[in-house]
């Protein structure tokens, strides 16, 4: 990839940037500000994501058959780091990023014609269904069943660690279908509708929660769910290759924006915190700790542009993706270990409901400063991302297998 931006880059970037000013409001930067997942609330998330949809930039990697905006590779990767500088929401990736893929891949026109314009439209909230209990970094052998009868499969089990699933609309779920010698054989790529009778969801509580109702992640329950079979994508069978598919977009995604705009935070906590009556950042030891990460992630950065290059090339990002995924998430832990460092003391404070501070009627003050009061909530959410998506352990053996050997 070209690290020089041509004229038409910079205009391309002057209008995201542009766009993002405009709707990112200083509600939303100081709800954000707050939050320990770089995430909102379900209203505020959801409006976000439709902001995008409306302006067409919610789909950036969409092929423009099926309603991308036809960017070039480095328009994507303007689009990504404008996002991540200016510190916006997260999207949404089950449905865009992950299922989106996989149904354009593998799925009939009819279920491509019903599924997508959805999810282009930021209608409808996806959660996966991948990991159960007893069934994490060996996902090949989960349990839930997914038995025939008819125009319908019978689902039975449960998933777990999913992720927003108390707002979801839908679920893509890989269930048993059969039971094979070879286990990943005997798998299947189903959707389900959530609002099905059958589907119970328990909360799971984590040490950084929000308020009920708001918590991230949640166990699945499936008692007798029905699922047509026209709901199946790819055939019977086949859903490990779909899910192997779909692993490559979870893990290809871009880090080294997102590490930026961390760091950009850690910084700014470093120039307000003293210590011995100077800014934290003026402390030899914590400068060169600073200096490391932005080595890390400039590397990172190169990296991941040269890899995305390759794709214009039309090559496939393959086992690339898991090291795109552990340096990135390795990172971005080594970045809020920092901010937990600088903040030191004051991020004891724990507050379960930030955003009820911005509501009116609120007439307690923070317990800690605005810029430490998430410090210990991010760190203990990014403890996850070196664990989801396959651990990294696992991905350093793809990476032995597939890349060095």
């Amino acid at each position: 990839m070209d690290l020089e931006f041509t004229a038409e880059d910079i205009k391309f970037r002057d209008e995201v940037r542009g766009w993002i000013n405009e709707n990112l409001t200083e509600d939303l930067k100081r709800r954000l500000h707050l939050s320990r997942n770089h995430s909102l609330d379900e209203k505020n998330q959801k409006a976000w994501l439709k902001k995008l949809a409306d302006k067409g930039w919610l789909v950036p990697n969409w092929p423009e058959e099926y309603g991308g905006p036809g960017w070039t590779q480095t328009q994507k990767y303007i689009f990504e780091m404008e996002c991540a500088l200016a510190g916006t929401p997260r999207n949404s990736s089950m449905g865009v990023r992950m299922c989106a893929p996989v149904i354009m891949k593998f799925g009939t026109q009819e279920q491509k014609d019903r599924f997508l314009p959805p999810i282009r439209k930021s209608d409808v909230w996806w959660c996966q269904g991948y990991s159960e209990p007893g069934s994490g970094s060996d996902l090949a052998s989960l349990q839930m069943s997914a038995r025939r009868g008819g125009d319908y499969y019978i689902c039975n089990g449960s998933k777990t660690w999913t992720t927003y699933a108390q707002w979801a609309d839908w679920i893509f779920c890989l269930v048993r279908t059969s039971k094979e010698d070879k286990k990943q054989k005997g798998i299947s790529f189903l959707l389900i509708d959530m609002k099905s009778p059958g589907i119970t969801i328990s909360p799971i509580h984590t040490l950084d929660d929000g308020p009920e109702g708001a918590q991230e992640v949640n166990q699945v329950f499936f008692e007798d769910v029905k699922v047509p079979v026209d709901q199946r994508i790819g055939e019977e069978g086949e859903g490990w290759t779909c899910a192997k598919y779909l692993l490559t977009f979870e893990r290809g995604a871009a880090y080294a924006p997102s590490c930026r705009h961390a760091m950009h935070r850690a910084k700014k906590i470093a120039a307000l915190e003293e210590v011995d009556g100077r800014p934290l950042s003026e402390d030899p030891d914590f400068a060169a700790k600073i200096a490391d990460l932005e080595m890390q992630i400039d590397a990172l950065d190169f990296t991941e542009r040269r890899i995305f290059s390759s794709l214009a090339a039309g090559q496939s990002v393959g086992a690339m993706s898991s090291l795109m995924k552990t340096r990135g998430s390795e990172i971005g832990q080594k970045i809020t270990e920092l901010i937990l460092e600088a903040a030191g003391a004051r991020a004891f404070p724990f507050v379960q409901d930030p955003f009820a501070h911005l509501e009116d009627g609120a007439n307690e003050p923070l317990p800690a400063p605005e810029h430490l009061i998430s410090a210990a909530g991010s760190y203990f959410n990014n403890r996850k991302t070196s664990i989801y998506a396959g651990s990294n352990e696992i991905q350093r053996n793809i990476m032995a297998q597939m890349i060095m050997a």
